[in-house]
């Protein structure tokens, strides 16, 4: 079986490593010119972690997850007014037990995929065809059994066999911007986040290495146009400049951050992940945006879980449709927004933020607690099929 997978980010390779065990010859296309560093922490919460166990990586993740003990919520003058500690909910809450830079977790992948299948950096799909002919933008022309979108909120393979962004992607009125700041000294491993009128909310994260994450959301009715990097960094600057806490140094450290990205707040929801010979893997299928908390975790599970079925059925159309059937309601789950949603999460007014304070500060009390147990315990919505044909390639190698 000849396997295209347009992304090499989380779910990509994640796929790859399975299907080289299965003995399919597999190729990578990122259009990147080498794998991303730096990015946001992600997370591996629930079944994914036995996942990346039997992927024999839980040791590489150890050695570079970030130390970060817990969420906190604080008032402009840095005083906390709720917490959740990370082992609240077993290692499943704000903050779960494991924490890792994207780009460290992709690194990993990356390291743990580049002697067994092709990489193609710098390279994208340009055209597809039912059949499987895919044109790329370098000019090649090839044909794959399967070709996977594995590609983002903003798939190119999505694009082309499935229709329009607009068909498929949820805009929820916020725009999210992070960064690599210097670490302040005093976040004592903790997640700080600090809500301010106007649907403004700022967050900063511990990382390895002597910096820190700082993150910058605003809601707004607004539809922004493509915005170059100068134009992202303009319109934060104006948005936060009047919020006080620690954003100031934020706005001071951001024009000079190496890894400024900068994109609008989106859901993804695809009826039939598959068309054809295409398939679609992780956001590009199925994305409940960073509060739903669960991407990587989902992109994880649904890369097991793809290449056991195709190893497993007759045709890819029937692993095609095993694999939506085995993932469904686990998906359904995990991309369940938090209760209230956006507007929760960054209300407009200052009574609402009180609320929200007083809300998070009963996150550890009867009921919200059921409450909460049950929203994060979606990270164990599935079992996942002990796929033989991946595990004899495994004991062989």
């Amino acid at each position: 079986m000849r396997v295209l997978i347009s992304g090499g980010g989380i779910a990509g390779p994640a796929l790859a490593f399975w299907l080289h065990r299965a003995g399919a010859e597999v190729t990578i296309a990122e259009r990147a010119a080498a794998p991303r560093p730096g990015g946001h922490a992600v997370d591996v919460r629930g079944v994914a972690r036995g996942v990346v166990e039997r992927m024999g990586l839980r040791e590489a993740i150890r050695e570079r997850q970030v130390d970060e003990r817990g969420w906190a919520m604080v008032d402009a003058r840095g005083r906390r007014l709720s917490g959740m500690p990370a082992d609240l909910f077993g290692g499943e809450g704000i903050v779960a037990e494991i924490e890792i830079a994207r780009g460290d977790l992709a690194r990993i992948l990356y390291d743990a995929t580049a002697g067994d299948v092709e990489w193609r950096f710098g390279e994208q799909v340009s055209e597809l065809t039912p059949e499987g002919d895919v044109f790329f933008a370098s000019g090649r022309r090839e044909r794959y059994d399967v070709v996977v979108g594995a590609d983002g909120v903003r798939s190119a393979v999505r694009q082309l066999a499935f229709g329009p962004h607009s068909e498929f992607v949820q805009p929820l009125g916020a725009y999210q911007a992070y960064f690599s700041v210097p670490d302040p000294g005093d976040l004592d491993n903790w997640f700080e986040m600090y809500n301010a009128p106007g649907g403004l909310v700022a967050g900063i994260r511990p990382e390895r290495g002597g910096t820190a994450k700082a993150s910058l959301t605003f809601r707004t009715k607004e539809v922004f146009p493509r915005l170059t990097k100068a134009e992202q960094i303009e319109l934060i600057r104006k948005k936060f400049e009047k919020v006080g806490w620690r954003v100031p140094e934020m706005l001071k450290a951001m024009p000079d951050a190496p890894d400024f990205y900068f994109d609008e707040i989106s859901k993804v929801t695809v009826e039939t992940w598959h068309r054809g010979r295409a398939v679609l893997l992780g956001d590009a299928g199925y994305c409940g945006t960073p509060l739903a908390g669960m991407g990587t975790s989902m992109s994880l599970v649904g890369a097991n879980v793809l290449a056991g079925e195709l190893a497993t059925a007759n045709t890819p159309e029937e692993a095609f449709a095993a694999y939506q059937r085995e993932m469904a309601a686990y998906v359904a789950e995990g991309t369940q927004l938090p209760p209230g949603g956006v507007e929760m999460f960054a209300p407009n007014g200052r009574l609402m933020i009180r609320m929200r304070a007083m809300s998070m500060k009963m996150m550890g009390v009867w009921p919200m607690k059921g409450m909460l147990e049950k929203q994060f315990s979606k990270a164990d919505a599935i079992t996942v099929k002990d796929y033989v044909q991946l595990r004899k390639q495994m004991s062989k190698g």
